[in-house]
C-alpha cells in the first residue's frame, strides 16, 4: 500500500479486517433479503389451495414482485452511485423490511401483488448497492471472492428460507407469522451495518474509489461492454429465478410431496453456494498467476455455461435424489457464471458509477425473469415443466456470446472511460 498516494490508509491487517467485516455484512443482507423474497415461494403450495390460485394466478404475483424489482435497480443504482453506499442501503433495507412483515395482512391475488411489488422495489437496491461496496473496498485481485461471498447469500438464503417459514407454519398453523418473523430479520442487521460501514474506502484502506461524478447514462451506452454486461445477466439470471420462485412448484407436479422434499430442497441451494465460491476463487487464483482479468472471468462464464445444461437431464430424471443433482449441477454452474457477470461492472467502470451498471444489468435480469416467469406459468399450466428446463438450459448460451464478443478493450478503454481488463 502506498502512503504518499493514501496518506490515511490503514494498516494492511486493519484494511483487511475492515473490508472482510464488510463483505460478512453485504453476506448477511443477501441473506436476508432473499429470506423474506422466499418466503411466498415456499409458502405457494398452502397459498394456491387456500386461495384457489392457477400457476398463472401464482405467476401475477411473482410478477409484480419482479417488475418493480427490475425498474427499481435502475433507479436504485443510480440513487445509490449519488448518496452513497451506506445511507443508500439502510434507507432500502428498512423499506422492504417493513414490507415484508406486512405482507402478513394479504387477503388475496391483488392484495399479496401489491405488497410483492412494494417488496420489490426495496430489494431492488440489494446487488447495486453490494457491487458498488465491494468495487469501493476490494482490489481486484479479491473482488472476485468477495463478490463469491456476496452472491452465495442468495442460495444460504433460498436454503435458510424453507426451514424457517416451514418451520414457523408448523408451530402456529399459519403462514402469516411467517412474513413477520422473515420481516424483523433486516431490522437487526441494520444496526450493525451502520456501527460498521463507511464511505470513504479510498482513504482508509488504499482501494482507489473515484470521487468523480457519475458517467451519463448516454456514455454508459455507448460503450460495448455496457451491453455484454446488460445481454449477459439478462439471459442468465431468469434461470436462477425459475429455480427460486418454481422449485417447490416443479417437485409437487412430480409427485413429490412439500414435506418429504424439504431435504432435497436445499441441495441445488447449497451446490450454489460451492459455485460462487468456485468461479469467484478461481478467477482470483488465475489472476494472481497473472492472467489478464477479462480472461480469468470469461474462462470461468465458458465452462459455467456448459455445466447449466445439466437441467436437460432433469426431464428424465424420476428420483426426487436425480432431480435435485440435476438441478444442483446447473445451479452450481449458474453461480460461478454470475460471480462473474457481477464482477464486470466494478471490474470496468470508475466506482462512482458501478451501481449505475449494476442496476441496468438487474433491470434487464428482472424483465427476462418478467417474461420467463409469464411464460413458465403458461406452458406449465397448458404443457408441462419440460419446455420450460429445456429453454433455461439453451437461453444461456446466448449469454456467453454475449459477454465474449462483446466485453472487451475498445476505444473508450485505452481513453480511460472504463478500466482496461
Amino acid at each position: 500500500m502506498n502512503a504518499r498516494i493514501f496518506p490515511n490508509a490503514l494498516p494492511r491487517a486493519d484494511a483487511r479486517t475492515l473490508r472482510w467485516s464488510i463483505g460478512a455484512l453485504l453476506f448477511l443482507s443477501t441473506v436476508i433479503n432473499y429470506i423474506d423474497r422466499q418466503t411466498l415461494s415456499v409458502l405457494a403450495p398452502i397459498l394456491k389451495t387456500e386461495f384457489r390460485w392457477t400457476n398463472s394466478d401464482f405467476a401475477l404475483v411473482v410478477i409484480a414482485f419482479r417488475a418493480a424489482y427490475a425498474l427499481g435497480q435502475t433507479a436504485s443504482g443510480r440513487f445509490l452511485d449519488r448518496v452513497g453506499t451506506r445511507r443508500g442501503l439502510s434507507l432500502t433495507v428498512g423499506l422492504y423490511s417493513a414490507v415484508a412483515m406486512l405482507s402478513s395482512l394479504a387477503v388475496g391475488l391483488r392484495s399479496f401483488a401489491v405488497f410483492r411489488f412494494l417488496l420489490g422495489a426495496g430489494e431492488s437496491a440489494n446487488w447495486p448497492g453490494a457491487i458498488k461496496a465491494v468495487a469501493e473496498w476490494f482490489p481486484r485481485r479479491e473482488s472476485g471472492w468477495a463478490v463469491a461471498l456476496v452472491d452465495s447469500g442468495s442460495s444460504v438464503g433460498a436454503a435458510l428460507a424453507p426451514f424457517i417459514v416451514f418451520g414457523v407454519y408448523k408451530l402456529t398453523g399459519s403462514w402469516r407469522p411467517a412474513f413477520i418473523v422473515t420481516g424483523t430479520l433486516g431490522f437487526l442487521w441494520l444496526p450493525l451495518f451502520r456501527w460498521v460501514y463507511r464511505d470513504r474506502a479510498s482513504a482508509e484502506i488504499g482501494v482507489d474509489a473515484s470521487q468523480s461524478p457519475p458517467l451519463s447514462y448516454r456514455t454508459l451506452l455507448a460503450l460495448p461492454q455496457t451491453w455484454g454486461i446488460v445481454i449477459g445477466k439478462g439471459l442468465t439470471d431468469p434461470v436462477w429465478f425459475f429455480i427460486t420462485d418454481w422449485f417447490a412448484v416443479f417437485l409437487t407436479s412430480r409427485g413429490f410431496a412439500l414435506q418429504e422434499s424439504l431435504l432435497a430442497f436445499w441441495v441445488p441451494f447449497l451446490a450454489a453456494d460451492l459455485g460462487n465460491f468456485t468461479g469467484g476463487g478461481l478467477s482470483s487464483a488465475l489472476i494472481r498467476r497473472g492472467w489478464r482479468v477479462g480472461a480469468a472471468r470469461k474462462l470461468v462464464v465458458v465452462v459455467g455455461t456448459i455445466g447449466m445444461l445439466l437441467l436437460v437431464p432433469a426431464i428424465y430424471a424420476t428420483s426426487l435424489w436425480r432431480v435435485a443433482a440435476c438441478f444442483a449441477g446447473a445451479t452450481f454452474s449458474y453461480a460461478a457464471v454470475s460471480t462473474m457477470i457481477l464482477n464486470l461492472p466494478a471490474d470496468l467502470y470508475p466506482s462512482r458509477s458501478v451501481a449505475t451498471v449494476s442496476g441496468l444489468s438487474g433491470t434487464a435480469a428482472g424483465l427476462g425473469t418478467i417474461a420467463a416467469t409469464y411464460a413458465t406459468g403458461l406452458v406449465a399450466d397448458r404443457y408441462s415443466f419440460e419446455p420450460v428446463l429445456l429453454g433455461a438450459s439453451l437461453i444461456p448460451v446466448a449469454a456467453m456470446i454475449a459477454i465474449l464478443a462483446l466485453v472487451r478493450n475498445g476505444e473508450a478503454t485505452r481513453k480511460g472511460v472504463v478500466h482496461a481488463i
